[in-house]
């Protein structure tokens, strides 16, 4: 037993050292971890729980034991008994902290809620669905003519629809009698065809006539963010989008960090695999009450997503991910039950399609954002970058169709940042910086206001002002870099080199305060050089993924650039620009996507034909792996300069003016220098 063990939280990536018997929600108060708690500890609110995991963390550099935490005590089960909880989960005020550990705080138990911005794009799309619904007339039961009921159902529908063929499961053969005879024979049926069927599927049955409508789920299972879109199966409609954390960040944030707990846990697969399931569950029944509709009318779902969440969403072991060729199990599309997946929130027959992964690390995301933005009948060279934990990158024209992933990590998403946090309301989402006065502004998710605005401060009372969200640490890191106050290395200058005195001495480099605090009695919010770092490594793998692209394409500019994901929409083209996440291009031919994926899943589940189209499309694209091109490491190291050592910028210095500033030198910022000299 460690005298004082280490504490990791997820998803927000927090760590400290707390004595043996500290109380988990007392560690989580002392690093600013977003913990709700409303009885003092008592054990009664329930809003502390907590997920503890168990196995070998390599990126964490930890090995949580079974005895890690205190023995479950007589106030969790008072509480499991009357309320109940949910396996795995312990109450952050009782559970005590006895080794390492490495802590989950779920979505419900946060008080500031995530905010998921994968929302769905406004796009016509042709209706051609794989369900709909059949009204027939079913001629009664002849003592003469010995058939059955399904077979009468069979022919008439032959009948009245020209239908050929369909078949069904017990469950619902035990539906089909009852509904017969409560609709005096008129019944309505709900018939499935995909796309490679010879017969239609019967997956429910109404008594009478049943105008629906039915509903279709399309799911972008991300690393970090699982986001769905409820369709109407009639006409498309959107008629609610949600989200959710994907569970899994407990046990990695990103996607080798979860191929390596497989390999060191045994039994890992499965319990990440249970873990996301469930968490789906969780949504489709979220997604159900905020439609006001009744969960069994969903009868379909569409997923697409990176290879390792398709692998653990199917229930196979990602292992040969993590490691040259990065064979992938399967690489065609997946038609099943969406019970064989136990996914039970929905339609008990309700039928699930996975589309197709182009390659080993380029998944379905990838695919889906190809069906959806089309790269291959663009006249113009584009360039199509969908940001996120893995970086989907597609480069292409009628000529031809380059992809390949790349692994940005987390920091985009606002881990790995000091003040990170995911975009919740109370963060800062944008900052701007005067270059005169170093001072900053910045507005926060769910007020409208500037800082520097009359009524700012009242207007963020409830929510107050928390961290910084990805999008609030993309624009901090360029606007430090526009203002002077970082150089193009990265290096933070110190309070007499930048000429404010919010550059404050943090060990042997500096940071930068965004928010002191002491007006509202928050936290304190600074950008540090080990953000700055955790943002290099980020856009410099993003970059290197581009470059690559363009080397094999033999161009050194593209003729648009276009931003898929949530980061499309939040971020400006501006600051991407200067912080080099994206080559140089004019600002006006550099346009925002939205949820390209999830767009992408919404036609695969309202067309069917789209379907056929992207299993021809993904043989047709050229998959470019990163991790064994030799020119990778040498992009990745030239990116790592803000904008970039050698890529020149001619269209961003139309528009800004880069300060030439050096803060590596001898004076003052000696240590930082050597800092940076040792990472280099």
């Amino acid at each position: 037993m460690k005298a004082d063990p280490l504490v990791i939280f997820t998803p927000s990536g927090k760590r400290g050292h707390f004595p043996v018997g500290t109380p988990i929600l007392t560690a989580a108060r002392q690093l600013g971890v977003d913990l709700d708690s409303v009885c003092g500890g008592r054990g009664i609110c329930s809003k502390c729980q907590i997920t503890p995991s168990y196995g070998e963390f390599p990126k964490h550099g930890v090995t949580v034991e079974e005895d890690a935490l205190s023995d479950w005590n007589a106030v969790e089960q008072r509480y499991d008994d009357k309320r109940g909880l949910k396996k795995g989960r312990r109450l952050g005020c009782q559970a005590t902290v006895q080794n390492d550990i490495v802590i989950d705080v779920p979505p419900e138990s946060q008080v500031h809620k995530q905010v998921v911005r994968k929302a769905a794009t406004a796009r016509a799309i042709t209706m051609e669905p794989a369900t709909r619904l059949y009204y027939v007339e079913v001629p009664e039961p002849d003592m003469h003519i010995p058939t059955g009921d399904f077979e009468r159902l069979q022919d008439a529908l032959a009948t009245h629809w020209d239908i050929d063929g369909i078949t069904a499961d017990l469950t619902l053969l035990r539906k089909l009698q009852p509904a017969l005879r409560k609709g005096q024979w008129a019944i309505t049926v709900a018939l499935h065809k995909g796309h490679q069927d010879d017969k239609h599927r019967v997956l429910d049955v109404w008594p009478g006539f049943f105008e629906g409508p039915l509903y279709g789920l399309a799911i972008d299972l991300g690393s970090t963010t699982v986001a769905a879109h409820l369709c109407d199966l009639t006409d498309g409609t959107v008629k609610a989008s949600s989200g959710i954390m994907n569970p899994q960040i407990r046990f990695g944030e990103d996607l080798m960090s979860r191929v390596s707990y497989a390999m060191m846990n045994p039994g890992g697969d499965v319990e990440m695999t249970s873990a996301v399931r469930d968490a789906i569950n969780e949504l489709t029944m979220a997604i159900a009450d905020e439609a006001q509709i009744d969960a069994a009318h969903i009868v379909e779902t569409v997923f697409v997503c990176n290879p390792v969440m398709h692998h653990l969403l199917l229930g196979i072991d990602p292992v040969e991910l993590g490691q040259a060729p990065f064979a992938l199990a399967t690489s065609s599309s997946v038609s099943l039950d969406a019970k064989e997946l136990d996914l039970s929130a929905m339609n008990d027959r309700a039928r699930v399609f996975i589309m197709p992964c182009i390659a080993g690390h380029v998944g379905a995301d990838a695919a889906a954002v190809a069906l959806s933005e089309e790269p291959q009948n663009s006249k113009d060279l584009v360039l199509i970058v969908d940001v996120g934990t893995n970086a989907e990158i597609l480069l292409g024209n009628t000529d031809k169709v380059l992809a390949c992933s790349s692994p940005t990590g987390p920091a985009f998403e606002g881990a790995q940042i000091s003040s990170g946090q995911r975009a919740a309301p109370g963060a800062i989402e944008k900052i701007e910086i005067d270059p005169v006065t170093k001072d900053p502004r910045f507005r926060v998710i769910g007020c409208d206001l500037w800082s520097t605005e009359d009524g700012f401060t009242e207007a963020t009372a409830t929510t107050g002002i928390t961290g910084i969200c990805g999008s609030g640490i993309i624009d901090a890191v360029a606007e430090m870099r526009m203002a002077g106050l970082l150089d193009p290395s990265g290096l933070i200058g110190g309070p007499d080199q930048t000429g404010t005195a919010r550059s404050i001495p943090e060990g042997r480099t500096h940071a930068y305060v965004v928010h002191d605090g002491t007006t509202d009695g928050g936290p304190l919010i600074t950008v540090t050089q080990g953000d700055i770092r955790a943002i290099q490594l980020a856009k410099s793998a993003l970059y290197a993924g581009a470059r690559l692209l363009m080397d094999e394409m033999e161009v050194d500019t593209v003729d648009r650039i276009v931003l898929a994901g949530a980061f499309g929409a939040h971020i400006s083209s501006k600051h991407a620009m200067v912080l080099g996440m994206i080559p140089d291009a004019p600002l006006d031919k550099v346009s925002s996507a939205g949820n390209a994926a999830g767009t992408g899943a919404r036609i695969a589940l309202c067309n069917t034909s789209a379907r056929t189209h992207i299993e021809t499309l993904v043989k047709q694209i050229d998959k470019v792996e990163t991790a064994i091109e030799p020119k990778f490491q040498e992009h990745f190291v030239a990116a790592n300069a803000i904008p970039h050592a050698t890529d020149p910028f001619p269209e961003l210095a139309k528009i800004t003016s880069l300060p030439d500033v050096s803060f590596n030198t001898n004076s003052g910022d000696q240590a930082g220098g050597r800092r940076r000299r040792r990472r280099a």
